[in-house]
């Protein structure tokens, strides 16, 4: 009996050893992808019961605008998707889930893919996704001619005046976000902004010149994508290619003997009424900033971790009104 006794010790004993010497990081990554799929999950019924707010005056304002201008049809029923599961902001969440879940191997560390699921989390959380949602919902305002105003943002002429901005034209608030369009490289060798399908109408109708890069990231306006949303609304593919296209350009500049100025080198004004999770959002992004940017979370990089995970899950307050412009 005393033989057997020292098994069972010994077999304890061992059982602590594999237990200490699990990796913590696994069980954060299985627990995070659950979560983070809950959280997704809710957001889809809020978008479905219409309890995330920016969604709900989308509708609104996509109805007014289409009575308005029955001619931009295809374009505001594009719009439309936005406030639904068929979004563009919506679907890149889903796939970012499933490639955090199905490919983990894209991912430089496993500290990386943790840090990916947590955005991915906060970025779904209801009042966020709703203070993101301000950038098509006021492209729908700004097509109004004045008639809708703009919501969580200063008019346009206000915040151009605060950022000595230039006039990108309708639409200017989704360039830059990977959502409705890319970057891309013409014969001349400089970046000009290319709209995603329906979304091209927007410079097709509203005559909106080209965009090139090296001047929009000089000049552009405020957004909340590029202020506030950038870290959360990307994959980390899709901010590799953003920090590689200002590396490149900022090198050709360089070899010019000219100042390029970054995009993001600095928050422009135009935020208003957003919730405390955009601000604490804005505060991490100003952190990842200052950090090396130019590595990707994916495996062609090293991670950058993410510190902020104390985001509230919360759901925004419907609006089923809202007030006219002048």
């Amino acid at each position: 009996m005393a033989g057997m006794h020292h098994v069972k010790i010994f077999l304890l004993i061992l059982t602590i050893g594999l237990v200490g010497c699990s990796d913590p990081i696994n069980e954060q990554i299985v627990q995070q992808t659950s979560i983070s799929e809950q959280r997704i999950e809710q957001l889809a019924n809020g978008l479905k019961n219409g309890s995330v707010r920016n969604a709900v005056l989308i509708n609104q304002y996509a109805e007014h605008v289409l009575q308005q201008k029955p001619n931009l049809a295809p374009l505001i029923e594009q719009f439309k998707k936005d406030a639904t599961v068929e979004g563009p902001m919506f679907l890149a969440l889903v796939d970012r889930l499933n490639t955090a879940k199905n490919q983990p191997n894209m991912f430089a560390s496993k500290q990386a893919l943790y840090d990916e699921l947590l955005n991915i989390y906060q970025a779904a959380d209801p009042t966020l996704f709703s203070d993101a949602l301000s950038d098509p919902l006021n492209v729908l305002a700004d097509m109004s001619d004045g008639q809708l105003p703009r919501i969580n943002a200063l008019s346009k002429s206000q915040s151009a005046k605060a950022n000595n901005a230039q006039d990108f034209g309708t639409g200017e608030q989704l360039i830059g976000n990977p959502n409705y369009g890319q970057w891309t490289t013409g014969s001349n060798g400089m970046s000009f902004w290319a709209w995603y399908g329906m979304y091209s109408m927007i410079g097709d109708v509203f005559g909106s010149r080209r965009t090139y890069y090296n001047d929009w990231g000089r000049s552009r306006n405020y957004s909340y994508y590029n202020d506030y949303g950038r870290k959360r609304y990307s994959s980390p593919s899709q901010l590799s290619k953003q920090n590689s296209l200002e590396t490149r350009t900022r090198k050709s500049f360089e070899s010019r003997g000219q100042k390029f100025t970054s995009a993001y080198s600095k928050n422009r004004t135009g935020s208003s009424s957003l919730s405390s999770q955009s601000r604490t959002a804005q505060t991490s992004a100003n952190k990842f900033k200052s950090a090396n940017s130019s590595k990707s979370s994916y495996a062609k990089g090293s991670s950058s971790s993410s510190k902020n995970a104390s985001f509230r899950n919360s759901s925004s307050s419907t609006s089923r009104g809202f007030k006219r412009g002048k």
